[in-house]
């Protein structure tokens, strides 16, 4: 065996020297598809170290703490303060207005004390004079009788002022001394930001006059442990001392959760879009093992008819390939370490955290593995079915081709390779089901190409001779021996499954959040409305002229802690709803239901019920837990566990854009417990900005949202996520197109020979171009119509069973991606075709 090994090094060895002539595809798809992979997870895995290392000061100490509506108590934070440095602050929305109220702006308001951060630190931009870049505290700092603010640029921008001018901050007037450039503690805050950054002093906050009962703000305690104290033994001491304290807890090993989640989940995602791309490149592998086969014909009859093995044509063969292999996958690790920092640039302002970009062997090392095992999956075939033709064989291949398959050793062989490259795609991945179902696509999807090729190659054969010459040239192209029809189906049709796929995704989730807003959807949302102000809002909001219906209702937050009486981790039956458990729930109550209130099961109480707390929950609760109508529900509100019986269940229409609930309380006890009031209102475009400048002056307390607003804010970051995935989906195009040129440059010297033929017996330029364009064209066509029905069957699957985003077909994202498909087969085949016509008859008819 060792002395077959060596022959076969050597045989190959001196095979390679004569160039990589019909390997360019080989080895272009494989560098793509590797270079791809390893940009994907090597940029992730920057942010996802740039999360690690930059914990304490992502998370703003070793442990934080945050409460929403009350700050912590006095005990509480004096044992805080025992056990290490802290810092405090306080978060919520606001309305920030220029002088004249005239120009408002949503902003998320942040006021920290002296002691903030603990970690890492804040850089300014332009500042006062006299105010060092990294000096917040001067920035913010109370000065003849006024306090400072450091702002995000936006806030300058959107309400015209500079760096020297005042703002309003509820009913306080706030001195901008300062621009933020980089807060290290942004990305650990969490949840959803629907404005710029305003930073003020902590001792400035009672000047806006926004702390109020049942404010919805959110304070953090942020702990620097002092030396011995492990993150641990503080979560433990923590729990015994306070088990109700009500907050929630993060320490530094997790700084952003759901930052680090949607890194992983959208690199897996483009990961598996980049191994369609190495798929598509596989098919080109496999293309140029055969056509680099077909033209050794001669060479491995002559090895056979001297007396060498069969295993020793097949591993001299391999290792030409493996070499061949190795080096597209070098190349493509060396660009997918270098392209990381030109995409880290792009994507620098995208992100919170700065990320650490630099060589990570596991994502590299992965890419490699990628690589490597699509080439052996799609190689193996042609080697095996050439290793085990006979000599007599191999010489009447060109006019005999073989068929069958390749002895059973090879094709196990060939189960296992393949089975390492789906295997190696699902142990990698964050989400293994999604990995899973990746696979069994992918497969499906290979399977219904290769299917269609071979019908359409059957519908030709069986279609008779028509009368026009051309066409009968054309539709006898197609399933002559050799005929690139299997190959341009595949190839292509595979990268165009992804691009309709993406595509349609994209568009429906556009749809979804802008397209489909209802005529009924409110224009503003109002929040933090105090008890004693409803009534003059409500006066003041119908007054202004282009104003419909105001809907106000009772708000509270109150987080679920138990389900008939089992703790709610425990109780938890479906992990798809593990997100109930993260953080607190919105809750209120009423009397009477609304008219949209859809009630499936159980009965409303009655107007008048006074006794034991009653509840009506969203289906989706009801579905976590496992549990109904009379079972119970314990809801924490305010720090006090309020168990309640269930009533009844409803379906709730979040497309509407209107108030709605999941956990709705019957009248008591909720009505008595300190809380605020959000509305909604509907407007005509020209009474919006009359609303935001009357609420700026007189309910300066009370934060507007603009529904415009916080929907271009959804789509700007839909649009962000949806360039990167059409970029990586375009490498599927990429290696398609290779694929195609491949097989173009494959069958050129039959394609020179036919051109040859057809001219001798007198057909013109023109009749040959019409008939290959013909070919081409249903080529094209063919791939277009099956890659339409497997993107949108894909795209639907996502969003119904993924997503469970409404679907609705969108022809126009189809048709261009259609006639794209269609255009790219016609341009390469005119491309070959015309190659071959410009050659001359004599000299190929005197060699044949």
């Amino acid at each position: 065996m060792t002395g077959t090994l060596g022959m076969a090094a050597r045989l190959a060895r001196r095979e390679l020297r004569g160039g990589l002539k019909g390997f360019r595809v080989f080895l272009a798809c494989l560098t793509l598809g590797v270079a791809a992979i390893a940009t994907v997870n090597s940029v992730a895995q920057g942010v996802l170290t740039g999360l690690e290392e930059d914990g304490r000061a992502i998370l703003g100490g070793d442990v934080a703490l945050r409460k929403i509506y009350q700050p912590a108590e006095p005990d509480q934070v004096d044992y805080l303060e025992s056990v290490g440095a802290v810092s405090r602050s306080a978060e919520m929305r606001a309305m920030a207005r220029g002088p004249d109220a005239d120009a408002t702006a949503l902003v998320e308001l942040k006021a920290v004390d002296g002691a903030y951060p603990l970690y890492g630190s804040v850089e300014l931009g332009t500042t006062l004079d006299g105010i060092a870049p990294g000096d917040l505290d001067a920035a913010l700092a109370e000065r003849d009788g006024v306090w400072g603010a450091a702002v995000d640029p936006l806030v300058l921008d959107r309400l015209g002022l500079a760096v020297g001018d005042r703002m309003g901050l509820g009913e306080g007037t706030f001195a901008i001394r300062a621009t933020v450039e980089y807060e290290p503690d942004r990305a650990g805050s969490g949840g959803f930001t629907l404005g710029p950054r305003v930073m003020i002093a902590e001792a400035a906050l009672e000047a806006t006059g926004l702390v109020r009962p049942g404010s919805m703000i959110y304070y953090h305690y942020r702990l620097a442990l002092d030396p011995g104290m492990t993150v641990e033994q503080f979560r433990a001491a923590l729990g015994e001392r306070f088990p109700q304290a009500g907050w929630r807890v993060t320490d530094f090993t997790d700084a952003s959760p759901q930052l680090a989640e949607t890194i992983q989940r959208l690199a897996l995602f483009l990961t598996l879009v980049g191994l369609t791309a190495l798929l598509v490149g596989g098919v080109g592998v496999g293309n140029a093992v055969k056509a680099y086969l077909d033209g050794r014909i001669a060479t491995i009859a002559t090895f056979k008819c001297l007396g060498a093995p069969s295993r020793l044509v097949f591993a001299t063969y391999l290792l030409q390939i493996l070499a061949l292999a190795g080096l597209g996958t070098v190349v493509g690790l060396i660009v997918g370490a270098l392209a990381p920092y030109a995409v880290s640039a792009a994507v620098a302002d995208l992100l919170p955290i700065r990320a650490r970009i630099g060589l990570y062997p596991g994502a590299l090392a992965l890419a490699a593995g990628f690589g490597l095992l699509t080439a052996l999956t799609f190689s193996l075939w042609p080697l095996a079915r050439a290793r085990a033709i006979p000599a007599a064989g191999l010489f009447r291949q060109l006019v005999a081709p073989s068929g069958g398959l390749p002895p059973a050793p090879y094709l196990a062989g060939l189960a296992v390779a393949a089975a390492a490259l789906a295997g190696l795609a699902i142990v990698t991945a964050v989400d293994r089901v999604f990995a899973v179902w990746f696979v069994l696509g992918a497969i499906a999807t290979l399977l219904t190409f290769r299917a269609a090729a071979w019908l359409a190659m059957d519908v030709s054969r069986r279609v008779g001779r028509p009368r026009r010459p051309g066409l009968r040239l054309a539709l006898a192209n197609l399933y002559r021996p050799g005929a690139p029809t299997p190959t341009v189906v595949l190839s292509l049709g595979l990268g165009l499954t992804v691009l309709i796929a993406v595509a349609l995704i994209e568009g429906n989730m556009s749809r979804q959040v802008q397209d489909e807003i209802p005529e009924a959807a409110p224009a503003f949302f109002f929040v933090d409305i105090q008890p004693d102000q409803i009534g003059p809002f409500t006066e003041a909001v119908e007054g202004i002229e282009g104003t419909g219906t105001l809907e106000e209702v009772p708000s509270l937050r109150g987080r679920i802690v138990a389900a008939n009486g089992e703790p709610a981790a425990e109780a938890l039956q479906d992990p798809e709803y593990s997100w109930l458990l993260e953080g607190d729930r919105g809750v209120t109550y009423r009397a009477t239901p609304r008219a949209a209130d859809r009630v499936i099961a159980g009965d409303w109480w009655a107007q008048d019920y006074a006794g034991p707390p009653l509840l009506s929950i969203y289906r989706d609760i009801g579905t976590a837990f496992g549990i109904g109508v009379g079972d119970t529900l314990t809801i924490n509100v305010l720090g006090r566990d309020v168990t309640a019986e269930i009533a009844n269940m409803r379906v709730i229409d979040w497309s509407s854009l209107s108030i709605n609930f999941t956990l709705v309380f019957s009248p008591q006890p909720l009505a008595s417990a300190p809380h605020t009031f959000i509305a909604t209102i509907d407007a005509e475009p020209s009474a919006e900005p009359v609303i935001q400048r009357m609420i700026a002056q007189d309910f300066p307390n009370v934060t507007a949202v603009r529904v415009r607003d916080a929907l271009d804010a959804v789509n700007s970051i839909l649009s962000k996520i949806g360039t990167a995935v059409r970029s990586t989906a375009a490498i599927t195009i990429l290696a398609g197109t290779l694929v195609l040129a491949g097989a173009i440059a494959a069958g050129h010297r039959r394609r020179v020979y036919d051109s040859v033929v057809l001219k001798v017996l007198g057909a013109t330029r023109g009749d040959i171009l019409r008939a290959f364009g013909i070919e081409y064209g249903l080529l094209g066509v063919l791939t277009a119509i099956i890659a339409t029905i497997v993107g949108t069957a894909t795209a639907w699957a996502v969003l119904t069973f993924v997503m469970n985003i409404d679907w609705v077909f969108m022809p126009g994202a189809v048709a261009v991606t259609a006639l794209l498909c269609t255009a790219i087969t016609l341009a390469f085949g005119f491309v070959g075709t015309w190659r071959a016509l410009g050659q001359k008859a004599a000299p190929l008819l005197r060699n044949e």
